[in-house]
């Protein structure tokens, strides 16, 4: 799940985020300006509620109408199809990568002495900081906003349950959607805990401030619409599995870029599981679209609305100033193309082809218009992109200071 990833919950992540008012008239804040969401509050206005009130730290708790029950049951229903068509697509344990394959092995080999595996651990380490040494702090920053976005899995998966028909009601349970969420998890576990290492070995890291960070962000949550609707998880997973894919994979295509082998073929293992992910969040929402078209058209056009947001939105080292962290390190990802405003234009105009948007027929008003909307957005996205860009290119130059690589200041543009 990473910058791009959450999985089974609608609103506050990324992993993508789109403004209230697609501003391109400000050139501040490049991928943070643009995929921004709006203040709790405004958010709050859009969401469907019965009951409204603000909490002693400045949020709104809202009280949600209840998800219309024919979509819990249609959901429902899929069970068996979720069993033959998206259980698949979760690797065997047995023959699934683990951390540790792509890490120096700090115990000793079958008749190594202990000083011959320390010798051949700090052989190892010693060339993975010769690997990371040339690695730009640009590219440190999208590397650890990514692992700190993928630590909070937590809350993830306690978003994913919370998604009515589709969720694990006894821990343990049998029912295929249960077995995706929890295989989902425990695949998407291994992208922290690798990164998190990599990144402690590297040496290149202040640790405990982003230790910190991943603190905060658990503490913190994230901020939803839907966050109950399976429409809209549905929705939601396959736009951040793709925006994670691509996230990372641009990581490692860049520290491949800059000597360093092992980071990039870390993050090919990564953002292979989330293409994976990607799949079966897409063939799932492709499945709904063909069972209830107007039901997921309209869910669509709200998500749009609602904006696309990253699960890591809510990220702190505690020492955030004018700019919220989420809104730096987002700027830092633009600027060095390890996710773009293009790319989110990409990824919406995907998935309109993918779900044959544009051909679908039978529907309401309410469903003729989403269906509208939506199909217009890419260009929409494109445009709004294209002048944000050229407004920064004609700003002045400023860098901020990052916690995570000992206060070291980075480029913003």
């Amino acid at each position: 799940m990473a910058m791009a990833t959450l999985w089974l919950a609608t609103g506050a992540s990324a992993k993508l985020c789109f403004s209230g008012k697609m501003d391109a008239s400000s050139g501040r804040g490049g991928i943070s300006r643009i995929f921004c969401p709006a203040h709790p509050r405004t958010l709050a206005r859009r969401w469907t509620a019965a009951a409204a009130t603000a909490g002693p730290n400045g949020r709104v708790h809202v009280e949600r109408a209840p998800v219309p029950p024919e979509q819990v049951e249609v959901i429902r229903s899929l069970n068996g199809w979720v069993a033959d068509n998206m259980l698949p697509l979760l690797a065997p344990v047995e023959s699934s990568w683990q951390p540790h394959d792509f890490l120096p092995c700090s115990a000793p080999a079958a008749g190594e002495s202990e000083g011959e595996a320390l010798a051949a651990f700090t052989e190892a380490v010693a060339e993975l900081r010769e690997g990371v040494a040339d690695v730009p702090d640009e590219i440190l920053v999208c590397l650890v906003g990514n692992m700190v976005t993928e630590e909070a899995l937590p809350t993830y998966q306690t978003m994913g349950n919370r998604s009515e028909g589709a969720s694990d009601e006894t821990g343990a349970s049998s029912l295929p959607w249960a077995q995706w969420i929890r295989g989902w998890t425990a695949e998407e576990n291994r992208h922290g805990d690798l990164l998190n290492r990599y990144l402690y070995l590297s040496g290149r890291v202040d640790m405990r401030q982003v230790e910190t960070t991943v603190h905060h962000l658990l503490r913190n949550g994230m901020e939803m619409l839907v966050p109950n609707s399976p429409y809209h998880s549905m929705i939601y997973g396959a736009f951040q599995e793709r925006a994670t894919f691509i996230s990372h994979g641009h990581t490692g295509r860049l520290a491949g870029q800059h000597g360093d082998k092992a980071l990039a073929k870390i993050c090919g293992a990564i953002a292979a599981d989330e293409r994976r992910h990607e799949a079966g969040y897409t063939r799932g929402s492709a499945k709904l679209f063909e069972v209830d078209p107007d039901g997921m058209v309209r869910a669509l056009a709200y998500v749009m609305r609602g904006k696309v947001t990253m699960p890591g939105l809510l990220m702190s080292d505690g020492r955030d100033g004018g700019e919220t962290l989420f809104e730096r390190f987002s700027a830092v990802a633009e600027r060095v193309g390890v996710y773009t405003a293009r790319d989110y234009g990409d990824l919406v105009e995907h998935f309109v082809r993918r779900w044959w948007v544009a051909e679908l027929t039978g529907l309401s008003g309410e469903g003729r218009r989403a269906q509208e909307y939506v199909c217009g957005l890419p260009p929409k996205i494109r445009r709004m992109a294209e002048l944000a860009h050229q407004r920064a290119a004609r700003s002045e130059s400023r860098t901020v200071q990052f916690s995570w690589i000992f206060d070291r200041s980075v480029m913003l543009r």
